[in-house]
């Protein structure tokens, strides 16, 4: 496995809350686009399903679309994340869908994770593999 480390910063984004339930419980969805430098120079899309509680926290599972350069090649791939937010930032791990990796990332595989304290920025550890 090679680590992939560097920055990200989310560009923009919505949200959209779809249900309420008791005790001030909030479902949303959420959509963001973020830019990475360092390791991974790359754009992100993401779909976030979300669900808030009555104290601000969150959980929340989604699909992100990286799409740039790693190792020396580029392409694009797919992540499952899935994270918290603790009222001021946010913590998600994140592992890449076999089989989604596009051109020069094809067969690329690898777990990762992304950190963001609060406000639009944050960092980020990949360790991944890709095909000879």
């Amino acid at each position: 496995m090679t680590v992939a480390q560097g920055s990200f910063e989310v560009t923009g984004g919505t949200e959209d809350p779809y249900d309420e339930l008791e005790g001030g419980i909030k479902l949303t969805h959420a959509s963001g686009s973020q830019a990475f430098t360092g390791d991974l120079t790359a754009e992100g899309s993401v779909h976030w399903l979300m669900l808030y509680r009555a104290d601000k926290t969150a959980h929340f599972v989604g699909l992100q679309r990286i799409t740039g350069s790693v190792g020396g090649r580029t392409g694009s791939f797919v992540a499952s994340a899935e994270g918290d937010h603790d009222g001021t930032g946010s913590t998600i791990s994140f592992s890449i869908i076999p089989g989604s990796g596009t051109e020069g990332l094809s067969g690329i595989t690898g777990d990762g994770s992304l950190v963001a304290k609060g406000g639009p920025k944050g960092t980020y550890e990949l360790d991944y593999t890709l095909d000879a």
